[in-house]
């Protein structure tokens, strides 16, 4: 795979919640900080948004599409003057009814989705990310995006059988698709690792980091896919990652292996050897000095969590 597949697939984003906005007259919402991405379509009508972090506004109009970044308070408005209320009411009636509608509903309709991520590693996504992703227009750049937009919009209107699934699957699409035309498309990237992704002398080499992680990679081999000398990669992969090749290199190890800790029943030597470790013992000290844990203390950690998880909606089930 690629590596925005590879770190989207390792990530396993999951769509907790995905509702539509139906409002009209004036309006200001104050949605408080949240886990994960969530994205937001323009489907009708124009409106404002902002975080606190944000020099000025951002004007949102049909057809535009956005990411906001996890962790964030976020004020969408019909005007960026008006004060913000409180949107425990919206976000009620959008769980209960799929759309939410406020003054009658008619002038600006929105689509939105929330995801969250496996795992505590989505760092690797986020860092990388600016507050607000916006795509103008995106809706008419992209065909696959705008036919999921659609379906999306018929799924909320009028639910069938089998709609939550289909609904999960069409956000899914979006966010990769977001994520493409971000790519293509802005022309400030944020230093990180998706403006490596767009450099045509490093972007080779994170896909082939990618694509044989167990391999005893040297400065010199990436340099040579990169097509240029090792003082330059070195010093250009920097610059754009922000950490050294060979620094990203371990730490996806980590990841993989974190991954596979997590779903399986393999042992610790066996996943070090397919990474390349010589051993276990080579590997754990890697694996401790990146996670702040040990492989054995990672696996029960997350099993911990991930039985606690299942357990919650049987709880709240029976309150």
């Amino acid at each position: 795979m690629d590596p925005l597949s590879d770190v989207l697939s390792l990530l396993k984003p999951r769509s907790q919640f995905y509702a539509g906005l139906d409002a009209a007259g004036d309006w200001s919402f104050d949605f408080p900080p949240h886990e994960g991405i969530k994205f937001t379509a323009v489907m009708q009508g124009t409106c404002w948004g902002y975080t606190d972090d944000l020099e000025q506004p951002v004007r949102f109009e049909e057809g535009d599409c956005f990411l906001l970044n996890c962790g964030r308070r976020f004020v969408l408005a019909s005007d960026p003057g008006l004060p913000p209320q409180d949107s425990g009411h919206i976000l009620d009636a959008a769980y209960r009814d799929g759309i939410a509608v406020h003054n009658g509903g008619g002038e600006v309709f929105l689509i939105s989705g929330r995801f969250d991520f496996t795992g505590n590693h989505a760092a690797v996504l986020f860092d990388a990310l600016p507050a607000i992703v916006n795509i103008p227009k995106a809706s008419s750049q992209a065909e696959i995006l705008r036919w999921s937009l659609d379906q999306l919009v018929a799924e909320l209107h009028s639910p069938q059988p089998g709609g939550a699934l289909l609904s999960t699957h069409l956000v899914h699409l979006m966010l990769v698709q977001v994520l493409r035309l971000f790519l293509a498309s802005c022309g400030e990237i944020p230093k990180g690792w998706f403006l490596a992704l767009t450099d045509r002398q490093i972007s080779p080499a994170i896909g082939a980091i990618h694509a044989e992680p167990a391999r005893h990679w040297t400065l010199e081999e990436l340099a040579r896919v990169a097509g240029v000398s090792r003082t330059v990669f070195a010093q250009r992969f920097k610059a754009l990652v922000g950490s050294t090749a060979m620094d990203y290199l371990a730490r996806w190890r980590m990841l993989m292996a974190a991954d596979r800790l997590r779903a399986g029943s393999e042992s610790v030597s066996t996943i070090a050897f397919s990474l390349g470790y010589e051993s276990e013992s080579a590997f754990s000290t890697a694996f401790k000095r990146i996670m702040a844990c040990s492989p054995t203390q990672y696996r029960r950690q997350v099993k911990g969590a991930d039985e606690r998880r299942e357990l919650l909606p049987r709880e709240m089930a029976a309150a």
